[in-house]
């Protein structure tokens, strides 16, 4: 389908999704939207012993596990260790978790998965307890009311809310002030996105009002709701696991955002408004109009 003219023609430049937690991402061509946002985005997650979420903040190697995505099952693979196999139809005992603020029910994933997890991520010194565990997707964890307006968006294990929206401009803009500063270019990796847009002007993600993604099924809305906080993990190099602090440095030069308390800000979370069932793919045409109001 077309749209009709917005204030801003963008195209679906990369997908991503994340399906473990603080894990690396996945790129595809082609995603089903959910509406959790996209289909096994942030499905499983790893706990510590409290059944309280771990993430590169504190375990920046998480970074080096690198999730494949197979017709029945999901393989980990990390340096060093052999292959872990998830099936998608399989989880073990009944758990409960706690990530931020929500403590919710998920399905422990087995003593195998734990095992695995617990030996890639300990350190000389720094033993680790951990287990893996998967949604429960009969449970509805909501985004926060006050920023969707009402809209009762569900997230699985995502921080906050459904998506991230990032565009290629904001991370041209980004890597033009690292090097006035010294520092090599980083991927849009580090901001862990899950749709990246072409053809926009640095920024313009935070402005639009509603995403309208032209689907081969009709039209999907995603509408930006909150900017993207940032954390320490966009200091963490994906392809070492190692961390530096080059770009949250730049980043408090130019991101700190009023609209969130001076936080600083990189991207924008977005909820499905409409097009569950949809499928996302690049090139895809986005239009949206702007709103000016800081």
């Amino acid at each position: 389908m077309t749209l009709p003219d917005f204030d801003l023609q963008a195209t679906i430049a990369r997908l991503f999704v994340y399906p473990v937690k603080s894990c690396a991402g996945v790129e595809l061509p082609e995603v089903l939207l959910t509406e959790t946002g996209l289909e096994f985005d942030r499905a499983w997650m790893v706990v510590d012993a409290q059944g309280e979420f771990v993430s590169q903040r504190t375990l920046p190697r998480m970074a080096l596990i690198r999730p494949q995505m197979k017709h029945s099952e999901m393989v980990l693979r990390a340096p060093g260790m052999l292959a872990l196999h998830i099936a998608f139809d399989r989880v073990e005992a009944p758990a409960r978790v706690r990530i931020w603020n929500d403590e919710v029910p998920a399905y422990d994933m087995g003593d195998i998965a734990a095992q695995w997890f617990s030996d890639f991520l300990s350190q000389p010194g720094q033993p680790q307890r951990l287990r893996m565990v998967r949604f429960d997707p009969d449970h509805r964890r909501l985004s926060g009311l006050d920023w969707t307006a009402g809209v009762e968006a569900t997230n699985q294990f995502a921080d906050a809310f459904p998506l991230v929206v990032v565009s290629e401009a904001s991370l041209e803009e980004l890597n033009g002030r690292l090097a006035e500063a010294g520092h090599a270019h980083v991927g849009v990796e580090r901001f862990r996105p899950n749709i990246v847009l072409a053809g926009v002007a640095a920024q313009d993600e935070d402005r639009a009002e509603v995403l309208h993604i032209a689907t081969a099924e009709g039209e999907a809305r995603l509408k930006p709701v909150k900017p993207c906080t940032r954390c320490p993990i966009p200091d963490v190099d994906p392809a070492a696991g190692t961390s530096s602090p080059e770009v949250g440095d730049a980043l408090r030069r130019f991101r700190a955002n009023a609209r969130v308390g001076g936080a600083i800000t990189f991207g924008t979370n977005a909820i499905v408004l409409e097009g569950i069932e949809h499928v996302l793919r690049k090139g895809q045409t986005v239009g949206a109009n702007l709103r000016f109001d800081g």
